[in-house]
């Protein structure tokens, strides 16, 4: 990948929109993670207004030191950065003990994960509306069109995504030539919606670079009947996530009624 190219053409994608919008800068969640890393430093080139949120909510705390670390890291580097933290954890708490209580306790820690994205995205959107901003997402090609793994009207909740046709090698390679810090590159991807460590890979169940391939392999029209041990696995991985998460990845169906039913 050319990565000066393709971050000239990013940046100026950015601005273009935003101009075309009327929009005055961009909005992002800054989570610690290299997906918002990158984002928010492909806005902050574009000389325009950048607003880095923290919203921690129960939040482990490595994530936390490795936001501020690349916020500061921006305010250093970019004219026009600034920073507003939300501390969410009463809101959610709050919102929790508002719920009536669920007999599953594994469908509610699945539900109260989502939850936090949706509660984020709901402050992002409060802040772009108050300061004429557009919220900028943080998806990247492998979450957002193959296994779908983000939150619907959550993190997925966003007016343009910058990042959405890299995969997350190139996210890395990309993130490493605009000098992100190391501590960034370093660490394993995660959602942060568990306040604990645990890893995307963890949750999924194979790496980046395998669900990379196996995109591929679905593109090139092959299925894991074509392949024996751990490649039939991750092949499997990747179409069962990519099935169940369609709901997420296709358009809204609309019932469309005909003009003879309305007469």
């Amino acid at each position: 990948m050319n990565a000066e190219k393709v971050t000239n053409h990013i940046v100026k994608w950015l601005k273009d929109y935003a101009k075309s919008a009327g929009a005055k800068g961009f909005v992002i969640g800054i989570s610690g993670g290299i997906d918002s890393a990158l984002t928010s430093t492909l806005c902050a080139k574009t000389g325009l207004d950048l607003l880095c949120l923290e919203m921690p909510i129960h939040q482990e705390s490595t994530q936390v030191s490795r936001a501020r670390n690349h916020i500061n890291w921006l305010q250093k580097n970019y004219n026009k950065v600034s920073l507003t933290q939300v501390n969410l954890t009463p809101v959610f708490d709050s919102l929790v003990d508002a719920f009536p209580d669920v007999e599953s306790e594994e469908t509610e820690f699945m539900t109260l994960a989502n939850t936090r994205a949706r509660l984020r995205m709901s402050s992002l959107y409060y802040f772009a509306a108050l300061k004429g901003y557009l919220v900028a997402g943080t998806g990247n090609k492998v979450e957002d069109f193959g296994i779908g793994f983000y939150t619907k009207y959550g993190d997925g909740g966003v007016d343009l995504s910058p990042i959405a046709d890299l995969i997350k090698t190139e996210v890395y390679e990309l993130a490493a030539y605009l000098g992100i810090n190391q501590e960034i590159l370093e660490a394993a991807p995660t959602d942060g919606l568990w306040g604990d460590d645990r890893t995307d890979e963890d949750q999924i169940g194979a790496s980046y670079p395998e669900l990379e391939w196996a995109m591929q392999m679905v593109e090139e029209g092959k299925s894991s009947v074509d392949f024996d041990g751990r490649k039939k696995e991750v092949l499997n991985i990747y179409t069962r996530l990519n099935k169940a998460n369609k709901h997420k990845m296709d358009p809204i169906p609309v019932c469309e009624i005909s003009d003879s039913l309305k007469r």
